[in-house]
């Protein structure tokens, strides 16, 4: 079984002030589609580190998640240094995500 979702989720400002590679992922532990995509996620994530990853309960009233404007779960969103860069819903397989990932390596805009 997987790591569930977290419902005690950081500040936005607490996010963004995350240095490094952070994966949040949004979603619930009762929800089915999220269940089924934890070994497709955590193969994908397993070939990339290091790496922080924050499961996050969302949902109605959750601060976080609206935020980041989350309407579907699971939703991951890469974040370098607290900057989204990449964004997967709803993954249909490991290369999704992997491709994601290879955002967070590629170059600053700007640099």
């Amino acid at each position: 079984m997987s790591t569930p979702y977290s419902s005690d989720e950081p500040s936005r400002a607490e996010v963004d002030a995350l240095a490094g590679h952070t994966v949040l992922e949004f979603g619930a532990n009762w929800c089915g589609i999220c269940q089924s995509a934890q070994r497709t996620i955590g193969e994908a994530l397993a070939t990339h580190a290091p790496l922080r990853h924050l499961k996050i309960e969302d949902g109605r009233g959750r601060p976080l998640g609206r935020s980041f404007g989350i309407k579907l779960w699971p939703t991951l969103v890469m974040l370098r240094d607290g900057r989204e860069v990449a964004r997967v819903v709803r993954p249909g397989g490991t290369r999704e995500i992997a491709e994601a990932l290879e955002r967070l390596d590629a170059p600053a805009a700007g640099t």
